[in-house]
């Protein structure tokens, strides 16, 4: 897979590769965030065999700052019948580079890394737990839209939030 990057001054992101591996076992994740995510590790773990799952890496200066996993139709189409959508999961900032608007500007560059690496694609869908409101207000900042599309999860009432392209 092409491993090129999308960027914006010093956020990119890149596919992740094993070569980052050993970074990721200081990637930190408070025990409030890991009710609503992955680590990066276990979600690299769930993607290995699975051929529509492309784990992707947020790199702040160059160093692991987070991470997020964009899944395809196998995993959007519980949330939606555009079998032109990839669904966003796993998303995380690693808790040592929160508050440096990391987030947004990940988020920024999404488009752009989507229409780049999957052309065919036209809607980035995403879920967000109802708990989880400080993720609703970084999504929505991030362009997510809110449809008012609500489904059950395993931790409670889900939105499903679309970022068209």
């Amino acid at each position: 897979m092409d491993r090129s990057f999308i960027s914006n001054e010093i956020t990119r992101l890149e596919f992740y590769h094993s070569e980052i591996r050993p970074q990721l076992k200081h990637y930190f994740l408070s025990d409030e965030q890991l009710q609503y995510t992955a680590h990066p590790l276990d979600a690299i773990a769930a993607c290995e065999n699975v051929t529509d799952r492309f784990p992707v890496m947020i790199l702040y200066d160059e160093k692991p700052a987070g991470f997020f996993v964009l899944h395809g139709w196998e995993g959007v189409k519980e949330y939606t019948d555009n079998k032109k959508a990839l669904l966003l999961r796993a998303y995380s900032v690693d808790s040592s580079f929160q508050g440096k608007g990391i987030a947004q500007r990940s988020l920024q560059l999404l488009p752009d890394f989507v229409n780049k690496h999957f052309p065919e694609i036209n809607e980035v869908i995403l879920t967000v737990n109802q708990q989880n409101t400080l993720a609703q207000h970084v999504y929505k900042k991030g362009g997510f839209i809110d449809k008012g599309a609500r489904e059950m999860g395993s931790k409670g009432l889900l939105f499903i939030y679309h970022l068209n392209l």
